[in-house]
């Protein structure tokens, strides 16, 4: 994402980013290795190539989709501004808590996200890759899975927007998304023919129902609801104990800070989000399922912390 993504509202944080803000970034913006040299989604990029698109085509984004995909398509409930009729029928976002959460509005970055649909018209997209449906664009489908190139995942290629797997015999392609409150995948395995749309008004992850309709050798994950967490009152100045920079990645900094005599957090071209105490060392976030344990030496000083997200506990070293 880019550095200077820094939101008024981190319940709807991509709204405020503006055009000049994103040319600012690009303009003062080195890479940290050679084109080509590495495989790393980016959310940045695809939100630059639409806005890219929409310069070359004289018109913005949501018009290019509709006149160029959607239209041909039948594809009539896929816009990014909703009618008062589909208004009605837009399914409330909730995080992975149940909480309702706010709808995000990326206005600059249209491409990497900003595009509402349905289940029926995201398989009639999946009928036209699959050659179900007659259409001008499929020679363009089938463009965009077939000069692939190699990532450091195991068995996963991609495409010009799509990831390949080719595990337990078969080659799936497919692509996930997801904003506040909202997750999506589809994919479909071109030799059997078969394609799947999952789309949940969920933060949860569905990769692993949308990959295990279309092979059941890839397993449903275990999804447990999430811990109720009650916040105790703590006394602030211990707070500044944990202020600081940790490094979870070479790239990839968590940042905690205090404001007002409360925590926050913030990881590297991410929103700030506060941490709620429920320990001395112990602190967690409300809108997502995922915590923080800070750990002292024996002289009583915070070396690191530990966050325990998506079943994992990640070790970051204090490093300012």
């Amino acid at each position: 994402m880019p550095d200077n993504l820094k939101p008024k509202d981190v319940e709807n944080p991509y709204a405020d980013h503006t055009v000049e803000q994103l040319y600012s970034f690009l303009s003062n913006y080195s890479p940290t290795r050679e084109i080509g040299a590495k495989y790393e989604y980016s959310n940045l990029g695809v939100g630059l190539l639409g806005h890219i698109l929409s310069l070359k085509a004289s018109r913005d984004y949501e018009t290019l989709v509709i006149t160029r995909i959607a239209q041909p398509l039948g594809m009539d409930s896929t816009r990014i501004q909703l009618s008062p009729e589909m208004q009605e029928r837009f399914a409330t976002g909730h995080n992975q808590s149940g909480k309702v959460v706010k709808n995000w509005d990326i206005p600059t970055l249209a491409g990497a996200g900003a595009l509402r649909s349905t289940a029926n018209d995201l398989l009639k997209f999946l009928a036209a890759n699959l050659g179900f449906t007659q259409s001008t664009l499929f020679p363009a489908m089938q463009t965009a899975y077939s000069n692939l190139k190699s990532t450091d995942i195991p068995d996963l290629k991609i495409g010009l927007g799509w990831h390949v797997l080719t595990k337990y015999g078969t080659e799936i392609i497919s692509h996930n998304g997801g904003t506040g409150g909202y997750r999506s995948f589809i994919g479909f395995d071109p030799k059997q023919k078969t394609g799947v749309v999952v789309v949940s008004n969920s933060a949860n992850e569905v990769d692993d129902l949308g990959l295990h309709l279309l092979n059941q050798n890839y397993k449903l994950v275990k999804h447990t609801p999430p811990k109720q967490r009650q916040a105790i009152a703590l006394n602030p100045k211990i707070y500044d104990a944990y202020i600081g920079q940790y490094q979870l990645a070479p790239n990839f900094i968590l940042t905690i800070t205090k404001e007002n005599d409360k925590l926050y957090a913030q990881a590297t071209n991410q929103p700030k989000v506060e941490l709620f105490p429920e320990a001395e060392i112990q602190f967690f976030i409300k809108d997502v399922d995922a915590q923080i344990t800070f750990v002292k030496d024996k002289q009583g000083q915070v070396t690191h912390l530990i966050l325990h997200q998506a079943g994992q506990s990640l070790e970051a070293k204090k490093i300012q």
